[in-house]
């Protein structure tokens, strides 16, 4: 199956349109994509360049750029050229002036100050690298989640993730025979989640890292007993928990997973708020 692409496209960091596309490929999993991201985008020489390859690749645009102008530009060179091209943005920007009767910045997000949230997000990083494979476990009673399970049950991809959402993530192994800190069991529940995984699938991601890092086949660590013991031992720390939640990643992307994640957590919140905290 021929490989297609889809550049993104943006006046700042990309990373909306970047998501959204991502969240999109989620429905097609069959298919190869390569995703091209390409920012600050931000006069007619760029996005002509940019439209130049696309058209050359037999790319799709998607696009985030506010400026109406070098939106507008955007949409008229693209059908010009024969590139299919998608505004993310430009719509929903519309709408919601309309809605609050208001007239937009058309700024991009870059070049606005520095917000709270951009400080949240900084800091949650840094709470993630911190506290990541159960470094620093006393940083435990000060996250927001805690994530915990075996091995390549990807712990770390998903901290950072939901670091970049702006909540402080500790992650905390399971190793067979080794106690988790106690600090682990003294996080409320609902602030932590389990991570489990299909027991043929970790053996195929697990055997793939031992080839990666040229070690042998027959370690413990891609052995099928073996990983079966770490998933039952998990398993067994999870029923003594029952307050905990667990998800299953097996077969899904970090972002489906985060997703799921992070749905929990707004849930959390909302109930806490109907409690009045």
């Amino acid at each position: 199956m021929e490989q297609k692409s889809i550049f993104v496209v943006s006046d700042s960091t990309g990373e909306t349109a970047e998501r959204v596309v991502r969240a999109a490929l989620l429905q097609y999993p069959s298919h190869r994509v390569r995703v091209r991201l390409f920012t600050r985008v931000r006069d007619r020489s760029a996005v002509e360049d940019v439209l130049g390859k696309a058209a050359e690749a037999g790319a799709m645009v998607v696009f985030t750029i506010v400026a109406p102008e070098l939106r507008n530009f955007v949409h008229e060179r693209a059908a010009q050229r024969g590139v299919e091209a998608v505004d993310v943005i430009g719509g929903l920007i519309h709408k919601v002036g309309s809605f609050l009767e208001a007239v937009p910045l058309n700024m991009p997000t870059a070049t606005l100050p520095l917000s709270e949230e951009y400080f949240r997000r900084v800091e949650a990083i840094e709470f993630a690298v911190k506290s990541d494979d159960g470094k620093e476990p006393r940083n435990l009673r000060r996250a927001d989640l805690v994530l915990t399970g075996v091995s390549r049950t990807s712990k770390t991809p998903l901290s950072t993730y939901l670091a970049g959402r702006g909540l402080r993530v500790a992650n905390v192994p399971l190793v067979l025979g080794v106690p988790p800190p106690r600090e682990l069991f003294e996080v409320p529940d609902e602030r932590v989640i389990g991570l489990t995984i299909d027991l043929d699938k970790l053996l195929e991601i697990r055997r793939q890292r031992l080839v990666q890092l040229g070690m042998p086949p027959d370690t413990a660590y891609g052995l099928r007993e073996h990983v079966r013991s770490e998933l039952e031992y998990a398993h067994e720390i999870f029923r003594q928990h029952p307050g905990w939640a667990v998800v299953d990643v097996s077969g899904r992307a970090i972002e489906e997973t985060a997703t799921i994640i992070l749905e929990m957590w707004k849930d959390r919140e909302e109930r806490r708020a109907a409690q009045g905290g």
